[in-house]
């Protein structure tokens, strides 16, 4: 059976331009090229979107027979009673699947000790790779289901998944193992990111370790064939820019892309080696210089900030969304959902730009849709609303678009509909 969608309010379609590609600068403002009026509908079939015209007519020609109530003789009907539509929210960073708990943290970071000192005496990163060496892989499908479902809550329909708490071969394939079964029993788009380069144990010698990762590690998650992209924690105290290097250019011989980790809490020019290298994404980018920002954006390197990171661990809200507006830089938001960071509601780090970085609430929501879909990889996921397209959509509690973002403590969506289902 398809589905009907009548009497939308505002529909944020976002399909303003004729390509495929991210949508930067004031045109991520421009309203009225991404965003139809009121009196819409929206006709699915197939998971897909087959028309979308004045919801009068779709009613006529498809659900004559349609009595207000849910269903029509041949189609799924839901009344929107003039609430606006967005496209689904598409989160590109995250780190799922751990167990563990971390909450013993606050009270470290309140003591004046820093997210590397944390990491120096067990804690951080480590803390976690020894709680999930432990998991099987039924408790890590478990575990990382809830949080999807969780996720999906909050409007999320597609997300990248990364391994990386598993600092060992063996734990890390298990890691994509399990993103891989999610994928296949849930209703949320999973894309997997092998993330071996995530920290060193303490359990081997870090020159050790770094020739696992090439040697081990990538030849063997290249075999299992889940993940898509490779990715590294670059950054003072971790990864260095050449290990970095060494990694991307050998996973792109095993024919795996690469996004990212860099310039969290010093910029040590990790955009600019993003971009040289080709990544899909450079994520953080926090500290990064205006060159590096502007080299990224000419390489089609989309900067990918995670404003949720600096939140928790209580550091200045201070990321240039505005700035690469006025300049005309592409940019994503994701939630960087990790043990430290247990954010699974785009709608709530979007929220935190609007309300403390001044970000518009439209640019917000291209920046967790179109933008991110640009990086994923599959024409399916295009944080979009047109003919043609997947049905991806969340139907929000308001008339106006705007409202998908401003109920931090509340769902702003009546409805969450992934691939023309409601979930």
């Amino acid at each position: 059976m398809g589905m009907m969608i009548l009497n939308a309010g505002e529909i944020a379609h976002l399909d303003s331009m004729s390509t495929d590609s991210a949508i930067s600068g004031h045109d991520m403002i421009d309203r009225e090229s991404n965003v139809s009026p009121s009196g819409l509908g929206l006709l699915i079939e197939d998971g897909i979107f087959t028309s979308i015209t004045d919801s009068q007519s779709l009613q006529t020609e498809y659900a004559p027979d349609w009595d207000g109530e849910s269903t029509s003789s041949k189609l799924s009907i839901i009344d929107a009673k003039g609430c606006a539509i967005i496209p689904g929210l598409i989160d590109s960073h995250t780190h799922l699947i751990w167990g563990g708990d971390r909450s013993s943290e606050m009270r470290q970071r309140q003591s004046g000790m820093s997210y590397k000192q944390i990491s120096d005496i067990g804690g951080g990163i480590q803390r976690t790779v020894t709680s999930t060496r432990k998991m099987s892989l039924k408790e890590m499908v478990s575990i990382g289901l809830s949080r999807v479902v969780e996720a999906s809550k909050y409007g999320t329909c597609a997300m990248e998944v990364k391994s990386g708490y598993g600092l060992d071969t063996e734990t890390e394939l298990r890691l994509l193992e399990a993103a891989s079964e999610i994928s296949n029993i849930s209703d949320v788009g999973i894309f997997p990111t092998w993330l071996g380069a995530h920290d060193f144990p303490h359990d081997k010698g870090r020159t050790n370790y770094f020739d696992e990762l090439l040697s081990e590690q990538l030849p063997k998650v290249s075999e299992q064939g889940i993940a898509n992209w490779c990715d590294v924690f670059c950054e003072d105290g971790w990864y260095t820019n050449d290990e970095t290097e060494s990694i991307v250019e050998q996973a792109k011989e095993f024919g795996l892309q690469s996004r990212l980790h860099v310039d969290e809490f010093v910029d040590s020019d990790g955009l600019a080696l993003a971009a040289d290298l080709g990544c899909v994404s450079a994520d953080h980018v926090a500290k990064s210089n205006t060159d590096s920002r502007q080299k990224a954006s000419d390489a089609g390197t989309m900067q990918t900030f995670l404003p949720g990171t600096p939140y928790v661990l209580g550091n200045a809200l201070d990321l240039p969304l505005n700035e690469c507006i006025d300049n005309n830089w592409a940019f994503s938001l994701a939630t960087d959902y990790n043990p430290n960071c247990r954010f699974l509601s785009l709608p709530l780090v979007s929220n935190i730009c609007c309300t403390r970085m001044g970000l518009d609430p439209l640019t917000a929501l291209i920046a967790t849709t179109r933008n991110p879909a640009t990086t994923l990889g599959d024409d399916t996921i295009t944080g979009r609303i047109a003919v043609g397209h997947s049905a991806n959509v969340n139907i929000v509690s308001s008339r106006d678009v705007d409202g998908w973002c401003q109920t931090p403590g509340e769902n702003p969506f009546s409805h969450t509909i992934i691939s023309g289902n409601i979930v």
